[in-house]
């Protein structure tokens, strides 16, 4: 259903519209500004998210145009932070007990985040840049969030928030602040650069020292019981239970949850995206211990979702074995990189992924109120990190 919000800013501001619901978006001009964009910004992928978490989520979709054309995309998500479901002290950045005792205590956040709330990246806002530049997209962007937070009038969220950017893109999104939003950095995405001599995993393994190869035969001695196995939409129906108990217990683990997906939304993803998902499950015997997600993107994986049993854990290597799954599969898929997410830095970079900077912004509805975020931002600084170089020779 579209909604009809004045737009309220200057004159000169582009149109926009908004959308509750995937179903209804204009799909052509929709398209028109995605083009090759994300896998995370396309239909099929939105809708799959919707179908299925609709009921925890509201979605907010928007397009904006210049006079009548289609000149920028936006996707936001209406989220609540659960007190009981918000590990403090494992927050994705290092929190100063200021904020603690100030902020996060016994208190429900409502916030709109512009971006997926499910993956790490720039999945939130496009535009054409040969039709607006970035500064006139970012103040547009700023207004248009802030109507869909206006509009929300017995749930209206206290922050907006916009997540997360690469440092490739710091120097337009760096825009957003002239709008009253403040920015800050999350922990290091772990990216592993593909290099073009590796043809096979093979010629991966080559390049590294000798103690990091001798680390990774230990590993697939140890996981040589599993079994690997492509999954398809109805396996992973027939799994479904297995799948939403080991994907919990790796959530229940997580740094920071702000939502939580299911074997349901898994199942769409696969139907509906085919190859660009990839599903694998791991098998003791019949068991399935364990699962990974990605999402094969135009020069880039992105690995993303996994379930693991622990009790199987340290016996079998089998987040390692993932891992190094993952390594092969982007060799086999000739992208550039292989994105690894947050978390666990020392042993991903085992494998060779180094850490990338990430930037959020994020504003708060009160004009007040954020004036006195200012100083409390600056207090949020990234987890401290160590990480491995596995190579024999620097890798550009």
């Amino acid at each position: 259903m579209l909604e009809k919000i004045k737009n309220r800013s200057k004159a000169k501001s582009l149109r926009y519209d908004y959308y509750n619901h995937a179903d209804d978006i204009p799909i052509d001009d929709w398209n028109k500004v995605k083009r090759d964009n994300t896998i995370f910004l396309s239909l099929n992928y939105l809708k799959a998210l919707e179908y299925t978490l609709t009921e925890t989520i509201k979605f907010k979709y928007i397009l904006f145009y210049n006079q009548e054309m289609p000149v920028a995309i936006a996707v936001a998500q209406l989220i609540k932070f659960n007190p009981t479901e918000l590990k403090v002290q494992e927050f994705p950045c290092r929190i100063n007990d200021t904020i603690k005792n100030t902020l996060l205590k016994n208190l429900e956040v409502k916030a709109l985040v512009c971006g997926n709330i499910f993956s790490c990246g720039e999945h939130g806002f496009v535009y054409d840049t040969n039709c607006i530049d970035a500064k006139f997209a970012f103040e547009n962007l700023s207004n248009a969030l802030r109507e869909i937070r206006k509009s929300e009038n017995s749930d209206k969220p206290s922050f907006i928030l916009l997540k997360e950017f690469w440092p490739s893109s710091f120097e337009t999104s760096d825009y957003i602040k002239e709008y009253d939003f403040k920015e800050f950095k999350i922990d290091v995405n772990m990216v592993l650069p593909i290099h073009p001599v590796w043809n096979t995993f093979e010629d991966y393994l080559a390049s590294m020292r000798t103690k990091f190869r001798t680390r990774a035969k230990k590993i697939f001695k140890k996981s040589e019981k599993l079994i690997v196995k492509d999954f398809e939409a109805q396996d992973i129906v027939t799994f479904k239970d297995d799948i939403n108990k080991l994907y919990l217990s790796v959530i229940d683990k997580a740094d920071f949850k702000i939502g939580k997906l299911n074997s349901y939304t898994f199942k769409h993803l696969k139907q509906t995206l085919g190859e660009s998902f990839v599903f694998k499950g791991y098998f003791l015997e019949e068991k399935l211990v364990g699962f990974t997600t990605s999402f094969i993107l135009a020069d880039a994986i992105d690995a993303n979702h996994i379930g693991i049993d622990y009790a199987y854990n340290k016996d079998y290597d089998i987040y390692q074995k993932m891992l190094y799954d993952y390594v092969d599969l982007a060799i086999t898929k000739r992208v550039k990189e292989l994105r690894l997410g947050r978390t666990a830095e020392i042993i991903k970079s085992c494998v060779g992924a180094k850490p990338v900077e990430m930037k959020l912004y994020v504003r708060h509805g009160n004009s007040i109120s954020n004036t006195l975020l200012k100083p409390l931002v600056e207090l949020i600084s990234p987890n401290e990190y160590e990480v491995r170089n596995p190579f024999k020779l620097q890798l550009d």
